[in-house]
């Protein structure tokens, strides 16, 4: 008759809920990488302890397991001291968690990274000319460089119009940001542009366009005239720039994000949002979804 080696027993692992509790952890953090930082924060945090407490669990149970095996195999002349269950078990989790931070790190690193180290190119104040460059009522397209020493990545288009005088008496301009805030993909004035009429000082290019509207070619993103929203998949209005008038010349300042405008012109309430990513709610419930802004851009 064969002898039963206690070291063949079959063990079940008690049911444990350290592995629910470790996934609901990851996958909050991966929610977090999209929607916010604290969600993030908070993921990992229940992502660690969770599975902090399954590989004690774990180990505490495989350790009891080899206990009971060695205590009926007493009879040996060698017992091993660390069993080999406990072994395979630290060394499966050790290497599983090797794994999973070689693949999560580097794609946390580039999620979250650029969110804390700004623009690539900064905002810079642009002299865009005298306003006489500017025929009121009418859109200019200027063209710039915002980074001259950084070359052509910096390369900026407004669309910028003259309302006329404000109610205040002071000069009013609508300078629209040229990127569709659905990808960021560059936005053309649905109207025809007058190549002939363009002029260029300084490096800044400027050509008159009779445009009512503005459209992205790349997903049909539509904006009126104020650059609200009219059509298509953006979440808000196109951006806008912050103006002044120095010695006479129109000078280009921050941009800041919009998230609805009423009225025209001279005349418009714009709803001013600090500066934020394309496809970023920045008004209405969605904006709960957002609530850290973009660093850099304030």
């Amino acid at each position: 008759m064969t002898e039963h080696d206690p070291r063949d027993t079959e063990t079940i692992p008690t049911p444990s809920l350290w592995p629910a509790g470790f996934a609901v952890g990851v996958g909050c953090a991966l929610v977090g990488l999209i929607v916010s930082v604290p969600v993030l924060i908070v993921g990992l945090l229940v992502a660690f302890g969770f599975g902090f407490q399954w590989i004690r669990s774990a180990s505490r149970s495989a350790a009891a397991t080899d206990a009971t095996v060695e205590a009926a195999a007493s009879d040996e002349s060698h017992p091993e001291t660390y069993g080999r269950g406990a072994f395979l078990t630290a060394a499966t989790l050790g290497l599983g968690g090797v794994v999973g931070a070689g693949i999560m790190l580097p794609s946390l690193g580039f999620a979250v990274l650029p969110s804390f180290v700004g623009d690539t190119v900064s905002n810079h104040d642009v002299d865009l000319g005298p306003l006489s460059s500017f025929p009121e009522g009418t859109f200019v397209i200027a063209t710039y460089l915002e980074a001259p020493e950084q070359g052509e990545v910096s390369r900026r288009t407004a669309f910028v119009r003259n309302n006329g005088p404000a109610e205040s008496g002071a000069p009013s301009f609508t300078a629209l940001f040229s990127r569709c805030v659905h990808l960021g993909c560059p936005v053309q004035p649905n109207g025809p542009i007058d190549e002939d009429a363009m002029t260029e000082v300084d490096g800044v290019e400027l050509r008159p366009v009779l445009a009512a509207s503005f459209g992205c070619p790349c997903h049909g993103g539509q904006y009126d005239a104020e650059g609200n929203r009219t059509a298509g998949p953006p979440v808000r209005s196109l951006d806008r720039y912050e103006f002044s008038i120095k010695n006479g010349n129109l000078v280009l300042g921050r941009l800041f994000s919009v998230g609805d405008v009423e009225g025209t012109g001279a005349r418009a309430k714009i709803s001013k949002y600090y500066r934020a990513y394309p496809g970023v709610h920045v008004d209405g419930p969605e904006k709960w979804l957002y609530p850290i802004a973009t660093p850099g851009t304030t």
